[in-house]
C-alpha cells in the first residue's frame, strides 16, 4: 500500500502540473469527474509532496504520537477501520475517544463540505481543526506547528520552494494549502462497476452484483442520495439527511437539548470541540452547525466508493457491516423492525420491503464499488462480507 501511495504521488507530479487539474492532462480515473482545484491553491508536484510530509508528521500533536494519517491511514483506505469512532491523543494513560467515525480522505476532494456535519467548507479549512481539538491532536493552538515548519531545515527549504516564503511569512494558510493539495491526489475510481457502466465491460459484474445494481436504482432507491450520473458517479449528493441513526437514542431529549445549544451560542471552533467531546451534541448533526431545525440528526451522505473496505458505518460507526446498513434502511430508518421512528426523519426514508436475497444482492453490488488498489483490504482487515 505504501508503494501504491508513492506511485500515486509520482502520477500526481506528472498529471497535476502547476495550476492544472486532472482534466487538463490525462483525466481522472474511470467513473470520476475532474478534480476541483481552487484558483488560489493550484496543484504542483512540490506542494503535493510537502502536503504528504505534513500529513504524516506526528509532531503536530500534543503527545508527538498522532498525525493526520493516524485516523486516515493509507493502509486502511485512509480511514482508521475497524475502529467504531476515532481515537486521538493519549491522556492519563488512556486514548481520548471522539464521537465520530473517521470518513475516508479518498475522493474527499469531490465533497462540497467536509466532516460528517459539513462544518468545514473546504479541505483547507478542515485541516485547521484536528490539531487543536482536545480529543484529537490536543495542541493548545497552532503555534507549535508553525514553530516546526519555520525552523525544521527540510520544511524551511520546502516552503521556500513551494510558496516562496520563510520564517514568519509561513502561516497556517500555507500549511493547510499543502495538506489539501496532497489530499486532492487521493482519488480512486476504476471499480468493477465503473468498468461495467462506463467502460462497457459487461462481464465486470457478477450476476448478484447486476441484480444489486437494479435494486440500487429502483426498489432500493439508493441512487436518490448516492448519486450515479451518465458520465460519472461520486455516489453522494453532498447533502444532509436524518436517516434515523444516533438521534433515535436521544429523541426524547431533542427539544431541550436543541434549545440549550441555541442559547449557548456555540459557533466556529467551539462546534468542532463540542461535537467530538459530547455524544448528545454530536447526535444533533447538521443542526449543531446551522441551528436550523431541518438539520436535526442530519448527516452528510458519504460516498459509497470503497465502502466494502471501510467498516464500520454511519457517522457513529454503529453499523458493523454493509448488511446491517441495508437492513436499517429496509426497516425504514430504525435498527429493529417496529422501533419508533424519530420525529425528524428525512421524508424519503421508508421501508423498502427487500427480501433476504435482495439484501444480499445489494450488498454484493456495493462490493463492486471497490477500486483495484484496495481489493486486498477486506481480507487483510478481516472485514470481508460476501454473500
Amino acid at each position: 500500500m505504501r508503494g501504491f501511495r508513492i506511485a500515486m504521488l509520482l502520477t500526481a507530479a506528472i498529471v497535476l502540473a502547476a495550476g492544472a487539474t486532472a482534466a487538463d492532462a490525462e483525466g481522472p480515473p474511470l467513473g470520476l469527474p475532474p478534480v476541483p482545484v481552487p484558483e488560489d491553491n493550484p496543484q504542483t508536484p512540490e506542494k503535493i509532496a510537502l502536503g504528504d510530509k505534513l500529513f504524516d508528521d506526528t509532531r503536530f500533536s500534543a503527545t508527538g504520537e498522532v498525525a493526520c494519517n493516524t485516523c486516515h491511514d493509507p493502509k486502511k483506505a485512509f480511514t482508521d477501520s475497524p475502529l467504531q469512532v476515532s481515537e486521538g491523543i493519549e491522556k492519563a494513560g488512556k486514548k481520548l475517544t471522539g464521537t465520530r467515525n473517521a470518513p475516508t480522505v479518498v475522493n474527499a476532494a469531490y465533497m462540497t463540505t467536509q466532516f460528517w456535519d459539513g462544518r468545514s467548507p473546504s479541505l483547507e479549512d478542515q485541516a485547521l481543526h484536528p490539531p487543536v481539538n482536545p480529543v484529537e491532536m490536543g495542541l493548545p493552538n497552532h503555534d507549535p506547528i508553525l514553530k516546526i515548519v519555520r525552523t525544521d531545515p527540510e520544511y524551511v527549504k520546502a516552503f521556500q520552494e513551494v510558496f516562496g516564503k520563510s520564517g514568519d511569512e509561513i502561516t497556517m494558510v500555507e500549511v493547510t494549502q499543502a495538506i489539501a493539495a496532497f489530499e486532492r491526489t487521493q482519488i480512486s475510481g476504476n471499480s468493477a462497476f465503473d468498468r461495467y457502466f462506463y467502460g462497457g465491460e459487461k462481464d465486470a459484474l457478477t450476476d448478484a452484483q447486476r441484480r444489486g445494481f437494479d435494486l440500487y436504482v429502483n426498489k432500493g432507491r439508493c441512487v436518490s442520495c448516492h448519486v450515479i450520473e451518465q458520465t460519472q458517479a461520486t455516489f453522494t449528493d453532498s447533502r444532509f439527511h436524518n436517516i434515523g441513526v444516533g438521534i433515535n437514542d436521544i429523541q426524547n431529549d431533542v427539544p431541550e437539548l436543541a434549545e440549550e445549544y441555541i442559547q449557548a451560542g456555540i459557533t466556529g471552533n467551539e462546534v468542532d470541540i463540542e461535537v467530538l467531546s459530547d455524544k448528545r451534541s454530536s447526535e444533533l448533526g447538521r443542526f449543531a452547525v446551522t441551528t436550523d431545525f431541518d438539520g436535526l440528526g442530519a448527516f452528510k451522505t458519504p460516498t459509497l466508493r470503497n465502502t466494502a473496505v471501510t467498516a464500520p458505518y454511519m457517522h457513529d460507526g454503529s453499523k458493523k457491516t454493509l448488511r446491517d446498513v441495508v437492513v436499517h434502511y429496509n426497516n425504514g430508518g430504525v435498527t429493529e423492525e417496529g422501533d419508533p421512528v424519530n420525529d425528524f426523519l428525512s421524508g424519503g426514508i421508508r421501508p423498502l420491503d427487500l427480501t433476504e436475497d435482495e439484501i444480499d444482492d445489494l450488498v454484493a453490488f456495493m462490493d463492486a464499488l471497490t477500486s483495484p488498489e484496495f481489493d486486498d483490504l477486506p481480507k487483510a482487515l478481516g472485514l470481508e462480507e460476501k454473500p
